[in-house]
């Protein structure tokens, strides 16, 4: 059985757009879609309602296939070392959600598939995505399915946004992609825009992407399958 291979791109801003436009060219030359990870609000002031050339490159994006997930509300308030959804109680969570999701709709970005800063979420936040339409909680080691209440196991091979980006570790997040690409299993491979503009980083994911494609693997990007119909989300 080959193995899914889904590349995601999170911390996309206007800083940042060159360097994922020079990614995402990398993979469409290996015909490989990406997942971005988009937050309304991040670090330095940045509005994505502000940053039209931001907002229309991930629409261009979409159209061509790549997925748009939620990737937190406002990470610039967030306390120091701490994820934006990692404590968060359910009201609060619910506050946060509903306010990212009309900026989405706002831009023509809505999703209804959620990765939380750094991939970690509360159980509050677990329990008020359904109540604000999402349908898919992506976390560091699960994708579950809110609908059917199922979760799909795999770990996230990352660098940046809360995960090293040292040599050491770039080397291991290759060896580890190609275990995982031979198994057949779901590989996930992660990078942070900023991180991008590195090019050891940067060279390392490329990298893990060839291997898993030498090894089998089909690329894909993260998605909800209705109960009707068999389309991504």
């Amino acid at each position: 059985m080959n193995a899914e291979l889904i590349v995601s791109v999170s911390g996309i801003r206007d800083t940042t757009r060159d360097a994922a436009i020079e990614f995402a060219a990398e993979m469409d030359r290996r015909d490989v879609r990406l997942s971005l990870l988009v937050a309304p609000r991040l670090k330095g002031k940045y509005r994505l309602v502000n940053d039209p050339a931001t907002q229309s490159w991930l629409r261009g994006r979409r159209a061509e296939g790549d997925a748009i997930v939620l990737h937190g509300y406002d990470q610039a308030a967030t306390k120091r070392r701490r994820a934006e959804f990692s404590t968060l109680p359910k009201h609060e969570a619910l506050l946060r959600l509903t306010a990212a999701d009309r900026v989405l709709e706002q831009v023509g970005l809505r999703t209804r598939l959620f990765a939380a800063p750094r991939w970690d979420a509360s159980a509050g936040a677990l329990a008020a995505l359904p109540q604000t339409g999402f349908r898919l909680a992506l976390g560091l080691t699960t994708m579950l399915d809110l609908e059917r209440n199922t979760a799909q196991k795999s770990r996230v091979y990352g660098i940046g946004e809360g995960f090293r980006a040292e040599p050491w570790w770039c080397r291991a997040l290759i060896m580890g992609a190609a275990r995982t690409a031979r198994r057949g299993g779901v590989l996930r491979l992660a990078i942070s825009g900023a991180q991008l503009g590195r090019s050891g980083p940067r060279q390392a994911v490329l990298d893990a992407v060839d291997l898993a494609l030498y090894h089998g693997a089909v690329s894909d990007v993260y998605r909800w399958e209705p109960f009707t119909a068999a389309r991504a989300a």
